[in-house]
Order: structure tokens, then sequence, then C-alpha cells
């Protein structure tokens, strides 16, 4: 990655605290043990990467990290007043919002859904921005051209491309839908499907979970996306379907398959089944038979 910005880079120790980071980041900094191992590193071994920046656009001797943020916060964390820099000084905005983009989707370790796909959404916005890329066909329309950078973004991160447009779909959803994502309290498929409704049918699916804390399935938000695009996703209808009962919360009872099979060896699965229902058809009718003779 260090060859896309070589011509434009010098390296420098410059100020910690005239730093900030890009305004146009969609990546949030959390406190959690991989930060505090890096600070630990930082602390034993020193910077042994250099962070990298840009003027900022107001200047007046401040600026913007491209990459590197959380090693800026380590150093803070440490009390360091100089970083090591490298200054990408002719680096126009838009390189620098794909190159912090991609930097981040390759060196962090873990990425929640919601933020992946603000990045996706970003660097594609930003490469419509730039105008038709050379590795994009010049003749294709706006909806194609979305496809095939849809599909470069893919290829670049090892996803497909319709991984993408779903994770790009994550941000359509209302603040509340993207934290249950991020906590995996929602799959990204349910979520996916839950960002084409609108946001007032959102904010129901919210506030059902939040009386509730029961999140729809695949197939519940399948439904209301169907209903929504109908127009027939009323406040009733929205409960109906968010109240149908998911197939990992109808209680059943499990036996070890040798219990039963020692008193039909040769049957199926299927009719052990039934002969277990007709078991306890006849025990049932057994029990009412001796109540009444108990009378």
């Amino acid at each position: 990655m260090s060859n896309y910005f070589d011509k434009y880079k010098r390296t420098f120790n410059y100020d910690i605290g005239r730093m900030t980071p890009m305004p146009e980041s969609p990546f949030s900094f959390r406190d959690d043990d991989s930060f505090r191992n890096l600070v630990e590193s930082i602390r034993q071994y020193g910077l042994l990467e250099p962070i990298v920046v840009i003027p900022h656009r107001e200047y007046n001797g401040r600026y913007e990290i491209v990459s590197g943020v959380r090693r800026w916060m380590a150093c803070k964390d440490l009390d360091y007043t100089n970083i090591s820099c490298i200054v990408a000084d002719n680096m126009n905005r838009d390189e620098a919002i794909i190159f912090m983009v991609d930097a981040n989707l390759c060196n962090r370790e873990s990425i929640p859904p919601t933020e992946k796909g603000k990045a996706y959404k970003l660097k594609m916005e930003t490469i419509a921005r730039q105008g038709h890329r050379s590795d994009l066909d010049e003749t294709c329309t706006q909806d194609v051209y979305k496809l095939k950078s849809a599909e470069l973004i893919g290829a670049e991160n090892d996803e497909s491309r319709e991984t993408v447009r779903r994770y790009i779909r994550l941000t359509e959803l209302i603040p509340e839908l993207q934290q249950l994502v991020d906590e995996h309290r929602i799959a990204l498929g349910p979520a996916v499907e839950l960002s084409y409704l609108p946001e007032e049918a959102q904010k129901a699916v919210y506030e059902y979970y939040a009386e509730n804390e029961v999140t729809p399935s695949y197939s519940q938000a399948n439904q209301m996306k169907k209903r929504a695009a109908e127009g027939t996703l009323t406040p009733d209808a929205l409960r109906q379907i968010l109240e149908q009962p998911k197939p990992n919360q109808v209680e059943t009872i499990r036996l070890p398959l040798e219990d039963i099979r020692k008193y039909k060896p040769k049957a199926t699965v299927s009719q052990l089944q039934d002969f277990i229902r007709k078991a306890c058809e006849h025990y049932a009718k057994y029990l009412r038979n001796r109540d009444r003779g108990a009378r």
C-alpha cells in the first residue's frame, strides 16, 4: 500500500496535539483489549510504523490523520508529545479518503458490520466523485458503474459484489437498529431486509425489541419488506409479523434415538415418530380409563 503515496510523502516528528482524525472517517475508536495490547506494544518497543497525515484543510499548522488513528490514540495514552508521521502533502482529498478506507479495512482486526458498510459506501461515492476509473468501463451507465464499483471494492477486500452491496444497505438502518447489528443481536440477512422499511416502521421494530428483547428472523424481516413494498405494512400488520413464533422458539422434546429404537429395532425414523405418537395416545387412553375406574 505504501507505493500508493510514495511520490507524495515526507517523514518527520510532529506535535501530537495538533492532529485530528479525518472528519469523513466512518471508523469509531474503541478502548478494547486490542487497543490495550497496542498501547503496551508501543510502551515496550516504541512506535514502529509512522502514522500517515495530510495538511488540515484550514491548515494553521494542523494535520488530519489518514491512517493510524489507533496508534495516535495509543501514543496520546502514553503521554507522547511528538509522533513520527508520513506527510502526504500532495495527496488530494479523494485519494486520502480512499487510502484511509483501504488502510483500515486491511489493518484492523475486527470492524463492526455497519462501519464496514459505511466504509464501502464512502469509497464507492468517492470513486464516483473522481469520475470514471481507468479500470472501469467508461461507457457504463450510472447503475452499471455502481455495480462495477461494488465488484472492484469486493475484489480488493476478498468479498463478492453482492456482499459489498449488502453491507452498504446497513447504512439505511436507523442508528438504533445499526447498534443491534453491531452487537450481533440482528444478523446481516434480516438487517438487510429491514433496511428497506420506511423509518417509522424501523422505529416500530426497535420499539418492539425494547419491549420484548426479541429481534426479527430473516423470514419475518422479509415479510415486512414485502408488505412495505405493497403499502400494506400497517402497525398492526408489523406487530402480527413480529409476534409469529420462530422455529428456534418452539419448544421441543429431544430423546436419544437409541432409547426409542430398542422398542422397534428395524423401524425407520418416520416409523419411530408414528410409534411415539401412538404410544402417547395409548397411554393417555389408559390414564383416562384408570381415572374413571377410581371414581
